[in-house]
């Protein structure tokens, strides 16, 4: 049986975030580590919101950079690092004796055993790992446990998670290793390519959070500064809706076809269930401007954004910690 937990974590591609049992949404901060170089290996020098304020601002020996990818833990000690901060951040009196922590539906038993291994490194005596579309559909006021089915995509900034839940189970779930991040990577590829300036991953993420749009119409611009390819000098250039709207919808319909691939694969009932409560999108890339747009022109089936989409998983935790009953049939599931 398990006991009362206190912390729910979701370590996300962009945003770690903590909620604390009793004490509410207590931490949201970019999951980042800025290290440089030194006789003795590399020396972190920033951690979450002090490191993403060094992006394109230092030396070229900085590095800013996340040591999680699509869910996995890519360095342990900076991940360890970086989870050691954030909990001391919150300077609570409390002990870490016991957490939930969310991944993605699509992680593979040893990276749940590397996270585990850390979570217990960094002190926690009890840790229990939960798909995060459970919070997701929590978040949103859904009730996990109903025979009829619901279905959850969660447009994140590593990956996307892709699940159909009824009675306390995933029914069929994907994550696929589409998010933001790989949206601003695009960006920066495209205007190298088309015209000739490179831009830092920063200014890429700006770009996309200030103009970004599926609007086929829209007329949003920004300058943005960068080095000239070929003079090698700094160079302003002012980039338009447009110049993204080429690497948005490639990325929708990736995440539109997995959807679609995903739905096919299901029982006559299931799919009746999903078309009588619509398909809900969450996450941080639900925002982008045009997206219900976008839907109604390409997507064949009921769908809503949800409001508020970046936060309703932690927030969904946070309740989860206060169930436990739900919690167990959950976990049993899993």
């Amino acid at each position: 049986m398990l006991g009362k937990y206190k912390y729910a974590i979701e370590i996300g591609g962009s945003f770690t975030r903590i909620y604390v049992r009793d004490n509410g949404y207590a931490l949201c901060e970019p999951t980042l580590v800025s290290a440089e170089p030194t006789p003795q290996g590399y020396q972190i020098v920033g951690l979450g919101e002090e490191a993403k304020k060094m992006m394109g601002k230092t030396s070229d020996s900085v590095e800013v950079f996340s040591p999680i990818s699509n869910g996995q833990i890519k360095n342990y000690e900076y991940t360890k690092a970086l989870m050691n901060y954030f909990l001391e951040k919150l300077d609570f009196k409390k002990k870490r004796d016991s957490a939930l922590v969310l991944v993605n539906c699509g992680l593979a038993d040893k990276d749940k055993e590397t996270l585990l291994s850390l979570m217990y490194e960094i002190g926690f005596k009890e840790v229990v790992l939960i798909p995060a579309v459970f919070c997701s559909m929590i978040g949103i006021g859904k009730n996990v446990s109903s025979t009829k089915a619901n279905m959850i995509v969660n447009i994140g900034g590593a990956n996307t998670d892709i699940a159909v839940i009824n009675m306390n189970s995933i029914i069929k779930g994907a994550t696929i290793g589409l998010g933001g991040r790989a949206v601003d990577v695009a960006i920066s590829n495209q205007i190298a390519y088309n015209h000739g300036l490179v831009i830092g991953i920063g200014a890429s993420e700006k770009l996309k959070n200030e103009v970004g749009s599926l609007y086929t119409n829209d007329t949003l611009n920004m300058e943005v500064t960068g080095v000239d390819i070929e003079s090698k000098v700094p160079r302003s250039y002012i980039i338009s809706s447009s110049d993204l709207l080429t690497v948005l919808e490639p990325f929708f319909d990736e995440i539109i076809r997995s959807i679609d691939v995903t739905i096919t694969s299901l029982s006559p009932e299931i799919t009746t269930d999903i078309i009588n409560n619509g398909v809900q999108f969450v996450g941080g890339m639900s925002k982008i401007s045009g997206l219900e747009n976008y839907l109604k022109r390409n997507f064949r089936y009921p769908f809503k954004i949800v409001e508020d989409g970046e936060n309703v998983t932690i927030l969904g935790a946070g309740k989860l910690l206060d169930d436990q009953d739900l919690l167990e049939k959950i976990y049993e599931n899993t």
